[in-house]
């Protein structure tokens, strides 16, 4: 098979799941599972992202266990710089611990109502700080229904991804999850998957550039599975998963393995 022109990338996004404890103790179970996986392969990326009072304790492991392509990612940060913003992280912290952080999640959308400018203002403001966003969008279950999902799709990449600086476009990615197939069982078809990410891939470079489009990383997530990966991976256009619950398990392991396998 052809080399994958993108990074391969597989991030597993912990949830409001493993505190301090827990994390280091799977942490330090997992990322020797995933170096292995990662060490002679220099366009595949792991990222895991635990919640935010445990980064400390998965950092301490990862930097026990220096494999240089497994990251540390955040599950989000605010955009103002400091101040008097109660139980948030500002970007300069993130990117003390971090390289990664995922912005504008369809829980923090749904529950916490986060707006696309509001998504906007963190992307610009992580990447101002050297971090890697992986910037999530899809549609709700009522707008698959209606036949939305483009339309849908479409605005938040032009709202969330608006006025990047030129100079920081290769850092960004961006990760398609329909939120009718989150945490259900239900994932999106490879062709469903693809066809979305190629008009995500299309609506960014009218927003930039062709050549910033072609070089952006744009994961699948959704239930995604061990049973169902390799499908999604065989897809030219999906370039990796954003993955919730099999990230916490070992069966992560065989994720990040089945993207090897299709990508590399």
């Amino acid at each position: 098979m052809t080399t994958h022109t993108r990074q391969a990338i597989v991030a597993g996004n912990w949830k409001m799941n493993f505190g301090p404890r827990q994390a280091a103790t799977f942490a330090t179970e997992i990322v020797p599972l995933l170096g292995a996986l990662t060490e002679h392969y220099t366009q595949v990326l792991a990222v895991l992202c635990p919640p935010a009072i445990s980064l400390p304790a998965v950092r301490q492991v990862l930097d026990a266990n220096p494999f240089p392509r497994i990251e540390l990612g955040a599950q989000n940060l605010y955009y103002q710089e400091k101040g008097a913003y109660t139980g948030e992280l500002a970007p300069s912290m993130v990117a003390e611990l971090c390289t990664t952080v995922i912005i504008g999640h369809s829980e923090r959308r749904m529950y916490f109502h986060e707006t696309d400018e509001l998504v906007n203002q963190k992307v610009l403001a992580a990447l101002k700080h050297g971090l890697r966003p992986i910037v999530c969008v899809g549609e709700n279950e009522q707008q698959y229904d209606a036949g939305q999902t483009s339309e849908i799709v479409r605005s938040q990449v032009n709202k969330g991804l608006a006025n990047l600086p030129q100079e920081s476009l290769q850092q960004v990615v961006i990760a398609y999850e329909p939120i009718w197939a989150i945490g259900t069982g239900k994932a999106a078809t490879m062709e469903q998957a693809g066809k979305v990410i190629q008009e995500i891939r299309e609506t960014f470079a009218t927003l930039h550039s062709n050549e910033a489009a072609l070089a952006l990383p744009i994961l699948y997530g959704g239930s995604v599975t061990r049973e169902n990966i390799s499908e999604f991976m065989q897809h030219p256009e999906i370039d990796g998963a954003l993955v919730g619950g099999a990230s916490l398990k070992t069966d992560f392991v065989e994720l990040l393995r089945q993207t090897i396998q299709a990508k590399i």
